[in-house]
This record gives C-alpha cells, sequence and structure tokens, in this order.
C-alpha cells in the first residue's frame, strides 16, 4: 500500500510539473496577440542613447576579429565597444589591440589583472571605463546585428525600461544532434518564455544581448564575481529591486552563435549554469521580490536544477518498481501519466522546429525532425547528469569557471540542403 502510494503521488507531481512547464514554454503561441506583443516596435530614427558594449573574450582569438567587425557595422551613431582580455591571454589581446588600433575612438581594450579569471571579473573590471547611458553585454563569438542599437535605443525611451533583453539564437542546428536540440531550446526560451518572465515581474537576465542603464548597473553593485550564473543573479536583484525589464525578439533581430562544440563542452555549460542558478537560490534575493507569485515563480525557476537531477533518477526507478513489482493496474496506469506530457512535448517540439526552420530561412528536413525525436531521450539524459554534477560541485565547493569555447560554426556558410541566405521563406519578417 505504502509503495502504490509513493508511486503515485511521484508519478502525479511528475506530470503537474511537466504540464506547467510546457505550458509556460507555449507563452508565446497561445494567442496572436502575445506573439505580436514579443516584437521590437520600429525606431523612429533618432539615435539618442549612447552605448557602452562590453565584449570579454577569453582565449577567443578565432572568433574575436569577426565579431568586433560586425559591431563596428552598427547603424547607431553613438556607441563605444570595449573588449576585456586576461592579462595571460596575449593571443586574444593581440587581436584586441588590432582592432582599436584600426577604430580609434570606437573600440578601447581593458585588461583584466585578476589571477582567477571569469566571466563576471571581467565585466566589472570594465564598468568604471563605460561612458554611454547604457550598459550592453556581448559575448567573444557574437554576430549583431547592424540595426539592433537603433532599436535597443528606442524600446528604452518608448517603454522607460530599466533594462532591455533582446533575442539570442544559436543558428547551427545541422552541427549535431544535440546542437539541433540546444538550438531549439534557445528558440523556446527567448521566444516565448522569457515574455513570460518579464510579464510576471521576476527574470532571469540572458548573459549576451542584454542592456541596462548604467545608473542603474553601478546602483546594484554590477555583477557578482562569485556567481557562475552572474546574469541570473543580475535579473533577480534588479527584478527584486522592482526595475522594468523589457523583453523583445524578433528574427530579424536577433544575435546569432553557436551551440558548444562537444557534448562534453555542452555539459560542463549547463553544469556552469546550473551550479548558478542554485548559488542564486542561496543567496536569497528572489524572496524579496513584492508578490507571492513572483516568489513562487522564481524558486521554482531556481530550483530547475535540484528537479532536473531528482527526475534523472526518479523517473526509471519509478517506472521499473511499477514494472517488476505487483502493484495494482491503476497505479500502474498512474505511472504513464508522465508520459502523456512527454508526447505532448514532442508535438509541440516538432511544430516549434518547423517554425524555427521558416523564421530563420533554413529548410529542416525529415531527418532533423527524427533527429529531434530520437534525441529526445538522450538529451534528457544529459540534462539530468549536468544537474548532478552541478549539485555534487556545488556541495564540495568548485566554483571554478569551466570555459566554453568557440571555433565559428555559426559563420559557416548554409549547410547542404539549406535555403539560401535570404530566402523569402520566413513568415516573422520585421514590421
Amino acid at each position: 500500500m505504502f509503495t502504490s502510494v509513493v508511486i503515485s503521488a511521484i508519478s502525479v507531481a511528475l506530470f503537474w510539473i511537466a504540464a506547467l512547464t510546457l505550458w509556460w514554454q507555449m507563452h508565446a503561441w497561445r494567442t496572436p496577440e502575445t506573439l505580436a506583443s514579443t516584437r521590437f516596435d520600429r525606431p523612429d530614427g533618432g539615435d539618442r542613447l549612447a552605448f557602452s558594449l562590453l565584449l570579454p573574450a577569453r582565449h577567443e582569438q578565432a572568433v574575436l576579429e569577426h565579431t568586433i567587425a560586425r559591431l563596428l557595422e552598427s547603424g547607431h551613431t553613438d556607441y563605444e565597444i570595449i573588449v576585456i582580455v586576461g592579462h595571460d591571454d596575449p593571443e586574444t589581446a593581440a587581436v584586441a589591440d588590432r582592432a582599436a588600433a584600426g577604430a580609434p575612438g570606437r573600440v578601447r581594450v581593458v585588461v583584466d589583472h585578476n589571477e582567477a579569471k571569469n566571466k563576471p571579473k571581467a565585466l566589472n573590471t570594465a564598468l568604471p571605463h563605460c561612458r554611454g547611458d547604457i550598459v550592453g553585454v556581448f559575448d567573444a563569438e557574437d554576430q549583431v546585428h547592424p540595426q539592433l542599437l537603433s532599436h535597443v535605443d528606442h524600446a528604452f525611451r518608448a517603454t522607460g525600461a530599466d533594462v532591455v533583453q533582446g533575442g539570442v539564437q544559436l543558428i547551427n542546428f545541422h552541427s549535431s544532434w544535440y546542437s539541433l536540440r540546444n538550438c531549439l531550446e534557445y528558440f523556446f526560451w527567448f521566444r516565448s518564455r522569457l515574455h513570460l518572465h518579464a510579464e510576471k515581474g521576476f527574470i532571469p537576465l540572458g548573459g549576451n544581448t542584454v542592456f541596462v542603464r548604467t545608473e542603474v548597473l553601478r546602483e546594484a553593485g554590477g555583477w557578482d564575481q562569485n556567481c557562475l550564473a552572474e546574469d541570473c543573479d543580475l535579473g533577480v536583484r534588479l527584478s527584486s529591486a522592482g526595475k522594468k525589464v523589457v523583453v523583445a525578439y524578433d528574427c530579424d533581430m536577433v544575435t546569432r552563435e553557436e551551440t558548444p562544440g562537444s557534448l562534453m563542452s555542452l555539459l560542463k555549460q549547463r553544469t556552469r549554469w546550473n551550479q548558478g542558478f542554485l548559488q542564486v537560490y542561496r543567496k536569497k534575493d528572489w524572496q524579496r521580490l513584492p508578490g507571492r507569485g513572483q516568489r513562487w515563480l522564481a524558486r521554482y525557476t531556481l530550483m530547475t536544477p535540484f528537479m532536473q537531477a531528482a527526475s534523472g533518477v526518479i523517473i526509471p526507478v519509478n517506472f521499473a518498481v511499477a514494472v517488476f513489482l505487483d502493484v495494482p493496474v491503476g497505479v500502474a496506469i498512474i505511472t504513464f501519466l508522465p508520459l502523456i506530457t512527454a508526447m505532448v512535448t514532442f508535438v509541440f517540439e516538432i511544430v516549434g522546429l518547423h517554425d524555427f526552420g521558416r523564421q530563420y530561412g533554413l529548410r529542416v528536413r525529415f531527418v532533423h525532425y527524427l533527429k529531434l525525436v530520437v534525441g529526445g531521450p538522450f538529451y534528457q539524459v544529459m540534462l539530468a547528469g549536468a544537474a548532478i554534477r552541478a549539485v555534487w560541485r556545488e556541495q564540495r565547493g568548485r566554483n571554478e569557471w569551466e570555459l566554453t569555447s568557440h571555433t565559428g560554426a555559426h559563420l559557416e556558410t548554409a549547410p547542404s540542403g539549406a535555403a539560401p541566405s535570404g530566402a523569402p521563406i520566413r513568415e516573422d519578417a520585421h514590421r
């Protein structure tokens, strides 16, 4: 009897957790009005804010030059690029210095002398050097749209926002089976889920294509240099302080990135993010959110690594117990409840992959849908493994920054079978 009750309770809990997560994931797809509200408004033609764009780079000599060149194509009239390099990274520093010499007054180099390097320390090193009204953050491999700053400028002035979070999209979906799922994760997060968080008044910010008023950032004390998810931490602190965060997404304006180059690299990246979420949870800044619903959403979001780690262990154990132990038929049926949400999620992901291909002019073939479905369980195992590793590292006090290397896979030409650049099959063109 006791075993049946425990199995039933776990199965029902897993069902509701998965159903709730799916509902939030579908936020932008629920109504046309919601979908329309997620886009940037057209700029009014006036560039009135000055931008300081921070570009932390560590061992990024392979992609940094291309990224700076792309930023220099910006149509905005008032911005500076501050490249942050480590004192022990001469290869990246050489690229940054060459760019600064080629664009004096527009590109500056700041050297991070901290012995232990990480992204928030680099950002805090550069913050006192910022001259602009707005501080923007990009990663060293980012491909930024030339008109993005003009759109963000208008968004700040039109909404009175303290923070504007733009879209980020991994684009090399064809590189491997896991890159396809990784790209889709970004699509759902920036296209949909993040808008729900902004609407509810609690948002874990992204690590790049995020813009904050300089005075607001300085009042907040910059980034937490000991946090492995400094972006999430900043979002929680600004949300708790009542700052207005606006999220805007437009497939024309998203910053394009690449997926980690190997499954191990992805595992380490996801471990870092999960561990950072746990650190933010333990700091308890989220408890200062004014609304009970906001605090509940924050607790749920920040506890996601714990739930992933637990589900990675519980689901197979629960299923095995139901199959091999003598339990009533009704209890055995209840254990299949999580399977219902899993099937619905698969259908939604297939629709999402179709939309992703249309919006980015990429020809998604049958084999990609097949990889999406077949790779799903293996990807969940990887996520659960990363969550378990994050909990293990946090308990052991292992907080060193595991750097994700970049190779420029998102800069490659379209794969065989992809629609040519600019092919008119997008349905979400800027309006």
